[in-house]
């Protein structure tokens, strides 16, 4: 875990960010310019109404869910730019209303491998802006997932992998973006991918709390 935590520690601090930490139990400061939701563990399904009958879930922590999720619609009331990152991707879809896929086969790795596919950024989207519009490989290191069925409503897709959303925003805020993938795994992506960090930090930047 503190490996997993370093990963994304630095890439955000490689990007201009200072990074602070909150962990579960607390809320979200008052005085940050944005908000950063990491990988992890599963989402409890009640969360978003779904049972878990065949228990396929792993790892979940309705601690860290109850702050995400608070953190996330904070961070959006208050029209922060937010950048959810696998886990985080998921966080963002469920605050918002939606629902995910309680489990996938083949998107995930069995031991040291590398599961990787190819996505292509939706032309004039966030995520174009800060990747480019060119097909970009990311890796793959999830086994829950959203279609359009489960997308929330206020979140527009940006980024497929077959009928799985990859990547979306939220055109009713600032700068909300998700991606499935793991951006901060340098050596698992191209040097495109990891770009999302430095247009996150570049609008964390411009908040008002720092003006």
């Amino acid at each position: 875990m503190v490996a997993t935590r370093e990963r994304y520690v630095g890439a955000l601090e490689r990007a201009g960010a200072e990074v602070v930490i909150v962990e579960p139990g607390s809320t979200l400061p008052e005085d940050v310019d944005g908000l950063c939701i990491s990988g992890g563990g599963d989402i409890a399904p009640e969360r978003y109404g779904v049972s878990d009958d065949a228990s396929v879930c792993e790892n979940v922590q309705p601690v860290r869910d109850a702050l995400e999720i608070d953190a996330v619609r904070r961070a959006m009331g208050r029209d922060l730019p937010v950048l959810g990152v696998c886990r985080g991707f998921q966080v963002i879809n469920v605050a918002r209303g939606g629902k995910l896929v309680l489990d996938i086969k083949g998107h995930r790795p069995l031991g040291d491998e590398v599961v990787s596919h190819e996505v292509t950024p939706a032309a004039g989207s966030r995520l174009a802006r800060a990747c480019g519009e060119q097909p970009i490989r990311v890796n793959s290191r999830h086994h829950q997932a959203v279609t359009k069925a489960e997308l929330a409503s206020a979140l527009r897709p940006t980024a497929f992998v077959d009928d799985l959303v990859e990547a979306f925003e939220s055109d009713g805020h600032r700068w909300v973006v998700g991606v499935q993938w793991h951006p901060e795994r340098t050596n698992e992506v191209d040097d495109a991918a990891v770009r999302i960090f430095a247009a996150f930090v570049a609008e964390a930047s411009r908040s008002p709390i720092r003006a």
